[in-house]
Order: structure tokens, then sequence, then C-alpha cells
């Protein structure tokens, strides 16, 4: 559970295309806008949970081996994407020109639809799924996992909907993003390698 913990939060807080599409939201729209949108992106981490662990339960039963290719795999990846994150220096592009018109309702569609279409939610929930899912894991506790994968993403992007709809503090977030970068990448790299390495 722990590594699934520090996995998650380490994924949620790392800038990509749901930061952006959520201070982007909260920065014109307002607070409960940012909400909303925070709320779409975390039923769209369920979408992923939901088919990963259909895929690694029959994964499990078919081919032990074809598991442990993936699990090494995964593990590779989160190595990989540690260190693209720890060497990423640009900020995250988020575009605050256009001022379309948003509902509540059309947050929230933007919220799942840019979770559930972004690449890297799916790979960071199979590289999660397969290094700590064995053939001894109940379906509850794999649920449990999902659970709280989707809470860390709504509590995580609900504080970023009510720090950014205080338009002063936004600059000061986005300057810290270069050492949270590196933060982040370390941690990821040594997560990788010792998963990789675990048995």
């Amino acid at each position: 559970m722990i590594a699934v913990a520090v996995i998650t939060l380490l994924a949620v807080i790392s800038p990509g295309a749901d930061f952006a599409m959520v201070v982007r939201n909260s920065y014109l729209y307002g607070r409960p806008t940012g909400l909303f949108a925070a709320a779409g992106v975390a039923a769209g981490v369920l979408v992923h949970v939901s088919y990963t662990m259909l895929g690694v339960g029959l994964l499990i039963a078919s081919s032990t081996a074809l598991f442990t290719v993936i699990k090494l795999a995964g593990a590779a990846y989160l190595v990989w994407i540690g260190i693209r994150t720890f060497r990423a220096r640009a900020e995250a592009t988020v575009d605050l020109e256009s001022k379309p018109q948003l509902t509540r309702l059309g947050a929230m569609r933007s919220g799942f639809l840019t979770n559930v279409l972004n690449p890297k939610t799916t790979l960071f929930v199979v590289s999660t799924f397969t290094q700590v899912v064995d053939p001894g894991t109940s379906l509850w506790q794999q649920a449990g996992y999902g659970l709280f994968m989707s809470a860390a993403h709504l509590g995580w992007f609900g504080a970023v909907a009510v720090f950014f709809s205080v338009s002063s503090l936004r600059e000061r977030m986005l300057k810290a993003q270069k050492t949270l970068n590196r933060a982040i990448g370390s941690v990821l790299v040594g997560l990788g390698v010792g998963l990789g390495f675990a048995r």
C-alpha cells in the first residue's frame, strides 16, 4: 500500500495535462468551476483503474511469465518517466488567453476527457498495479488501490483549484516547478529500480 500511495502522489503532483486544464479553469472561471474540473479528473482515473484491474486479473490467470515481463516493463517506465521529470525545464503550458463560456458541467466533462484520453495516466495506473498486484491480491484490495488513486487526484486537483482561483498565488507555484520536478523524478527513479528488483 505504501508503494501505491507514494507512486500515486508523485504522479498526481507532477505537472501535466490535467494540471494545466484545472489551473486554466480555476484561473479564468473561478473556484467552483475548477473544483468541477478536478472531480472530472478523479472520475477519469476510475476508468483507467477499471480496465487495468480487469486486464491485470486476466493476465495473472493466463500467464505468470507474461505478467512478470509487464511488471518489469512497468518498473522501467517509472525509471524513464522519473528521468524525464527530473530533466524537465519548461513550465507547464497554461493557455490563459481565450475565455469561451464554460459551465460547471462542461468543466467536469473537460476534466474527465483530459484524464481519460491522457496516455500518461494509463501508463502510470498500469505500471503501479503491475508492481503491487499478485495472484494473492484480493479484488477488494485492488479496488481500494483504485479508489485511493481517484481520491488522491480529487484531493490534489481540488487544492490546485482553490489555490489558482487566487490569481496572486499562481506565479509563485509555477516558479517552484523545477525544484518539484527534480524531487519527483529522483523518487520515481528510485522506486522504479527498487520495484524492478523486488520479488
